[in-house]
């Protein structure tokens, strides 16, 4: 059953990643994800999701997914994030973040969250792919990589070179080979990192604690 929104009307965007289309790119991303947050097995994760996210075992982590303008899962909260700042060494943000103003907001979040050193794994839906065509009508957005680029710089954050190109081509079957840049992939992977020292002097955002009576889900 789609997954729906306060108002009570199917999230569009949501239903896509639950059908078989987007269930196909979604398993195309599963080992990266799985690798990403077990990388780092000494700090903590967080993973926002399209869509409910299977949990590892013995994962430390949060895993959120959007619901109704808001996040749901492990903590339910709206931006900012009711999370304590430098406490991730990971960030998956899986087909969540926006390539503009709002999207601006959760990079800069992101930036708050993570620890010195620290890396995002950003998934982003590749517009060049003939895959496209399948997504076309559900509320999604596709950037290329270079926007994502931009945004994660004015962010704080510092992007690889060179991203990777993941899923489907044309029909909707799981694909988890990666290759170097998009190509026609339905998606994309970029890395990007938090700056143990930043390049230039910058006033330092007010470290948040865990907001008292945050509410869980």
């Amino acid at each position: 059953m789609p997954l729906r929104s306060r108002s009570g009307q199917p999230d569009a965007a949501q239903a896509w990643f639950a059908s078989s289309e987007g269930a196909a790119l979604l398993q195309s991303e599963r080992d990266a994800i799985a690798g990403a947050l077990a990388e780092r097995p000494a700090q903590h994760w967080l993973w926002l999701a399209p869509l409910p996210p299977e949990r590892p075992e013995d994962g430390r982590g949060v895993a959120l997914y959007p619901r109704g303008g808001r996040f749901g899962g492990d903590v339910a909260c709206g931006l900012p994030l009711p999370l304590p700042s430098e406490a991730f060494g990971t960030v998956v943000l899986q087909h969540v973040a926006l390539p503009a103003a709002a999207g601006s907001a959760l990079l800069e979040e992101v930036e708050r969250l993570l620890l010195p050193g620290g890396r995002v794994l950003l998934f982003g839906l590749n517009p060049l792919s003939p895959y496209r065509w399948r997504w076309r009508g559900h509320g999604l957005r596709a950037a290329e990589p270079l926007s994502w680029r931009r945004l994660l710089r004015r962010a704080g954050l510092e992007p690889g070179a060179v991203s990777e190109g993941m899923g489907p081509r044309w029909e909707p079957v799981a694909d988890a080979r990666r290759q170097e840049g998009a190509g026609l992939r339905a998606a994309y992977l970029l890395r990007a990192d938090k700056r143990s020292l930043p390049l230039t002097p910058i006033r330092r955002r007010r470290l948040l604690p865990v907001a008292p009576g945050a509410a869980t889900a």
